[in-house]
């Protein structure tokens, strides 16, 4: 059986709050490297995007729980063309002759500096978000199958291992190899990935919760027993 075209209250919410947060991540927070002094732990050195890009995998885990992966693949490819979008338009910006006063010549370079690797950022997120995103899902989907939807906290957690290594293993690499130190980038990517994951396990009851109160209100709880897997298509 595949997923029936049929209307849900909040599903394009999701959708659009999907598409903000990978934005954000990807243009505000991704190109800058934060450290803080954390307790026990001391010096640590991560990503800005940390704040708010594992929302993202929430989001992805809560679509396939409720929704099912084909319609977590559309909240995907959605997130991508706004990214192209974002990424074409940074470029227009960018490269917009300015204005020849005193202010615009200072004011230029801060341009190009904020969003001049923005090809690059756009480009990791693409191939990994892509590649993490689907594998996140497809964990999901399968794990909901074999434990017959028990332990949600289980599938959540265990999803986001594998898909967020994946993710974060291919974004630094592709975004920032050869302008980050690669002692540092090493070291951000290893604190991004145990973050992130920390960060899915300690967003569990909230996901609960969460998933809890759109099963009820969607009268949905989709199982993925003969979807078709592939990531390139918008079909449910």
């Amino acid at each position: 059986m595949t997923q029936t075209a049929r209307s849900y209250k909040y599903y394009d919410l999701i959708m659009a709050a999907f598409v903000c947060v990978l934005l954000c991540s990807n243009l505000i927070g991704a190109a800058k490297a934060a450290t803080l002094n954390l307790p026990l732990l001391g010096q640590v050195t991560f990503g800005a995007d940390l704040m708010f890009f594992p929302l993202s995998y929430i989001f992805g885990d809560i679509l396939t729980e409720v929704y099912g992966y084909g319609r977590d693949r559309r909240v995907v490819w959605a997130g991508f063309g706004a990214l192209l979008f974002a990424a074409f338009m940074a470029y227009v910006v960018v490269n917009l002759p300015p204005a020849q006063n005193e202010f615009m010549a200072v004011y230029q370079k801060q341009v190009e500096g904020v969003f001049g690797n923005t090809w690059r950022i756009v480009a990791g997120s693409m191939i990994a978000f892509c590649c993490g995103s689907f594998v996140n899902s497809f964990v999901m989907a399968k794990m909901k199958i074999l434990t017959q939807g028990r332990h949600l906290w289980a599938r959540t957690i265990g999803s986001t291992v594998v898909g967020q290594f994946v993710d974060t293993s291919f974004f630094f690499v592709i975004a920032f190899w050869g302008i980050w130190p690669q002692e540092q980038l090493i070291a951000v990517t290893i604190t991004q990935y145990l973050f992130k994951t920390c960060w899915e396990a300690a967003m569990t009851p909230i996901t609960y919760k969460v998933v809890g109160f759109l099963k009820r209100v969607e009268n949905e709880d989709f199982y993925d027993r003969n979807t078709n897997f592939t990531p390139f298509s918008i079909k449910l």
